[in-house]
């Protein structure tokens, strides 16, 4: 009885027309197989000792024991020499381009009276197959497992500027407990993205699991390892703040992450298929259209149970969620730097220099940033804190800057008035003249040397012949530090010649009269 088991309901047919006194030629012809099978199965009917009445009381797996009690394969005599060489192919086929047609071919020279190919390609992979480590069905505790992984699948959207279909990526995860889904599509599978998809999800459940369990995409995964595997420090950093722990499912063919790639699945039929003829013109339109048929995936009794994912999630799932943190987390990315002579450290991704204290010129620096801040360490101390900006330029703080760069970069038609102000009326005014002509062919800019040169003459002169100069050249529309200078000097010279005149004593002759006066 070599070939294909016909199933024991045909059997037990077979059985009812014998046992009604039908012919084996009429019931092979009424069941439409050989009449050599017939005859067959009838004899053996026939011969056991149950007889016919006996075998139609039996279960079927039990009847089927009784015809057959083994594997008709395993009393071929090929099947000895088949299993003992068995080893052997299998260790062939583990070297690389080794194919079974090679393995067949082989093993028809050595015995050419031995299996055929599909013979042998069957025995093959049944005998590999049972070689495989069994799985089973582990129980999840409430609260502590959430699988996450991105479907392979994407789906797209219109970009409104240019006409193109953007592809993009669908993150999903599930809850082991309860199989309660989340998916949102995003821009890729980039780290950043991958931590904002995994904070919506949290932020989607209410509360945080024990574990979460991603595959081993770059994102979560530096370096995939059975044993220990090297994750991502932002994802370190991630699961620091929100209170998980993070493992990884095993590489090349995880067994653990059975629960996600189910849902991604149903996905497919429940969210893909519907939105198969939509167009959408923006991510945040997609996800919106993603979100509402995610809902009615979660609010559908599911087949085998009397409830739906969302009731279950609420009834069991979501009172053992520890609480989320008060802030949401923000992905941390890390740099180390040297600062600069200008007493500033250089962000490279964002081409913006940021300031410390000058005093650490030269130093070594660690800078985190985040997407809002920027935060310096030097020799483990924070020394620095800034908001981030993504455009080329200087983000400078007052307290950072030596005394003479303060002075450079403080510059202004302002500063320099204020300056004035304190020291000399006249010096202001002729401030007032020279800003008031600046336009955008004259910037104030063209002016701040003059007024730094104007500054240190008055610090070189009295104030008297200071002030008197700046009217003068006021007066006059010298706006130069160079004329102020000539003007200075010309009137220190008429002062020290003015001085150098004697004026004679007056004497009292007796033959004089009246009174002398000298000017």
């Amino acid at each position: 009885m070599a070939g294909t088991i016909i199933d024991m309901s045909r059997i037990k047919q077979l059985l009812q027309l014998k046992k009604a006194g039908v012919s084996n030629r009429q019931i092979a012809r009424d069941l439409k197989m050989s009449r050599d099978k017939a005859n067959e199965y009838v004899s053996r009917a026939e011969n056991d000792p149950l007889g016919i009445d006996g075998l139609l009381k039996l279960e079927d797996p039990v009847l089927e024991r009784r015809f057959h009690p083994g594997n008709p394969a395993y009393s071929d005599k090929r099947m000895d020499t088949f299993l003992r060489l068995l080893p052997d192919f299998v260790e062939q086929l583990s070297h690389k381009h080794v194919t079974r047609q090679l393995v067949w071919e082989d093993y028809r020279r050595l015995y050419p009276d031995g299996y055929g190919k599909s013979q042998f390609y069957f025995h093959l992979a049944q005998n590999l197959r049972a070689q495989k480590s069994p799985t089973s069905a582990l129980p999840h505790e409430p609260g502590k497992e959430l699988f996450v992984d991105f479907a392979g699948d994407t789906l797209c959207y219109v970009d409104v500027q240019t006409g193109e279909m953007v592809k993009v990526q669908t993150f999903v995860s599930t809850l082991a407990c309860t199989d309660y889904t989340f998916a949102i599509c995003v821009a890729s599978q980039k780290t950043e993205d991958f931590l904002y998809a995994l904070g919506k999800a949290l932020e989607f459940y209410g509360g945080v699991p024990q574990i979460v369990v991603p595959d081993n995409l770059k994102a979560a995964v530096i370096k995939a390892d059975k044993y220990e595997p090297v994750l991502n420090k932002a994802l370190d950093d991630m699961g620091n703040h929100y209170g998980f722990v993070t493992i990884p499912c095993q590489p090349v063919r995880p067994k653990q992450k059975a629960k996600v790639e189910n849902q991604v699945q149903i996905i497919y039929h429940r969210i893909y298929a519907r939105l198969r003829n939509r167009q959408f013109f923006s991510l945040e339109e997609l996800n919106a259209a993603v979100s509402e048929f995610l809902a009615c995936h979660n609010q559908t009794r599911m087949q085998q149970r009397p409830y739906t994912r969302e009731e279950h999630f609420h009834a069991v799932e979501k009172p053992a969620l520890r609480p989320l943190p008060d802030t949401p987390y923000q992905m941390k990315r890390y740099a180390e730097v040297t600062v600069q002579q200008n007493g500033h450290v250089y962000l490279s991704c964002d081409k913006h220099y940021y300031s410390v204290p000058y005093t650490l010129i030269g130093n070594r620096a660690k800078i985190i940033f985040t997407t809002t801040l920027v935060k310096v360490y030097v020799k483990g101390q924070l020394v620095a804190t800034h908001r981030r900006d993504r455009s080329f330029g200087y983000t400078s703080v007052d307290s950072h800057l030596a005394s003479n760069t303060l002075a450079f970069t403080k510059r202004s038609a302002s500063y320099y008035k204020e300056r004035a102000k304190g020291v000399s009326e006249p010096l202001l005014a002729l401030f007032d003249s020279m800003f008031s002509r600046t336009s955008g062919s004259c910037p104030p800019e063209y002016y701040y040397r003059t007024c730094d040169m104007m500054l240190r003459l008055q610090r070189n002169y009295p104030e008297n012949v200071f002030d008197e100069a700046c009217e003068i050249c006021l007066e006059n529309g010298l706006l130069t530090g160079r004329k102020l200078e000539n003007v200075i000097k010309t009137l220190q010279q008429a002062h020290q010649l003015r001085e150098s005149v004697a004026v004679p004593e007056p004497t009292d002759h007796a033959n004089m009269r009246g009174t002398l006066f000298f000017q």
